[in-house]
């Protein structure tokens, strides 16, 4: 893990507080980059109050109002932000003009059976939704290639991250070596206690895999409860990254628990499903 927490909070009066990848938006002066907050919205407990989910059973007014916030604070008009339909799985989205802004206002609308999304084209806001897993970002600045993607224990599995690069490659010819990598605010090994069904699909997917420097042994911990175990998702997504051959020092990992923190951010397993979303979203504004 990173000892420097790459996600910068941001308050800002009459915008809802955000995290931003605040060295990445330095490189690129027209790349936004980060994490929705729990606070600035205007949904009602136990969605409150930024909600950005249209699928936990808050009023969808609500929810859009909470989009547009986003939308606003970010310098991206609503309908151009792009939200997916995620179903834990890995497949990649390439989002043009001919797409863009699917999903903003009605779920049904959105990108259907999708967990990662790629672009290249500016003004279109990747967006994807999160209450524990995994938000992993993606930032090419050589051919100025962008991606968001949802990882939650199924879809790390899958390697959601290694088909994300494999997507930017195969479509924009982006190198590994030069994409830049981030893992956002998640659920942590500290709090993320799964039983042994899927503890060894863990195993048996990891130990194939045979990556140097990080063992099955750092991803997985025993729990304090018979048959159950802690499983560092973030450590896993970072390993995956690796494989796909991103370089160490392009991965940014976020040290912040979503579990640990629901003043800040909501949690599925914290607050027992009863709880909103938060958005990863990713952009390049046009100049």
């Amino acid at each position: 893990m990173e000892s420097r927490e790459p996600f910068t909070r941001v308050d800002q009066e009459k915008h809802p507080t955000l995290l931003e990848i605040s060295t990445w938006m330095k490189q690129g002066s027209r790349l936004t980059a980060g994490f929705t907050s729990r606070i600035g919205g205007v949904s009602e407990k136990p969605f409150d109050s930024l909600n950005c989910g249209l699928h936990v059973l808050d009023r969808p007014e609500d929810v859009v109002c909470n989009r547009q916030r986003l939308a606003s604070a970010i310098s991206i008009p609503l309908d151009r932000c792009t939200y997916a339909e995620q179903v834990h799985g890995n497949d990649v989205v390439v989002v043009t003009s001919d797409n863009q802004g699917k999903g903003h206002a009605i779920r049904e609308e959105a990108i259907q059976d999708t967990d990662g999304m790629i672009t290249n084209e500016s003004g279109i806001a990747l967006c994807m939704m999160y209450a524990d897993c995994v938000p992993l970002f993606f930032w090419d600045p050589s051919k100025r290639v962008i991606g968001v993607s949802h990882a939650g224990w199924k879809g790390s599995v899958l390697d959601i991250a290694g088909a994300t690069v494999a997507k930017m490659n195969a479509v924009y010819g982006s190198e590994p070596q030069h994409i830049q990598a981030a893992i956002g605010p998640s659920i942590g090994g500290c709090c993320y206690e799964v039983d042994e069904r899927i503890a060894n699909q863990v195993t048996q997917h990891y130990e194939s895999l045979q990556i140097q420097g990080i063992s099955t042994n750092d991803i997985l911990l025993p729990s304090e409860h018979i048959g159950k175990y802690m499983l560092n998702l973030k450590l896993f997504n970072q390993a995956m990254l690796l494989k796909a051959g991103i370089v160490s020092s392009h991965i940014e990992v976020s040290g912040l628990c979503t579990s640990c923190h629901t003043d800040l951010f909501f949690s599925h397993r914290k607050e027992h499903g009863q709880t909103g979303r938060m958005v990863a979203w990713m952009a390049m504004k046009e100049s």
